[in-house]
């Protein structure tokens, strides 16, 4: 089981607004391509092309900003799962510039998800549990995986 996934991005030009920061939207992104990445590492994906399998919409998304990322910085987002609940998961992410100097924390964000089903029907999402295939390979981090 797995709670913890970190990836590092590069801020690219087009990922920075008129000031030459990155711009806030792009955190959600770069949370997104975490969010992929642990999928992954399981052996998962978020998505599949089969109207029999769940997806994942996003159901809050929140971010906190500290420092700004520039042009060519090196980001690792680190992903934990906060909760892990029947039909739904919380991620925290967080921020942190690992190159040039200084080195450290830019942003925390979070993602609560749910994890859902197209009605044949209606086309209506539906809340479900999460499938125990994918729940056995999750689980919550302990407290103290936030401390850092």
């Amino acid at each position: 089981m797995s709670y913890e996934h970190k990836i590092v991005r590069d801020v690219e030009f087009s990922d920075t607004d008129m000031a030459g920061i990155m711009h806030f939207a792009n955190f959600f992104k770069f949370m997104e391509a975490a969010e992929h990445a642990f999928f992954r590492s399981l052996g998962l994906s978020i998505h599949t092309d089969d109207p029999n399998e769940v997806s994942w919409p996003r159901v809050h998304a929140g971010m906190d900003y500290s420092y700004p990322l520039r042009f060519e910085d090196s980001v690792e987002i680190r992903l934990l799962v906060r909760e892990k609940r029947e039909k739904s998961l919380v991620y925290s992410f967080v921020f942190r510039k690992v190159s040039g100097e200084p080195q450290r924390e830019v942003a925390r964000g979070s993602l609560a998800v749910a994890c859902v089903k197209r009605d044949a029907a209606t086309g209506r999402m539906k809340a479900v549990p999460i499938p125990q295939a994918i729940a056995d390979k999750i689980e919550p981090a302990p407290p103290e995986a936030f401390e850092s």
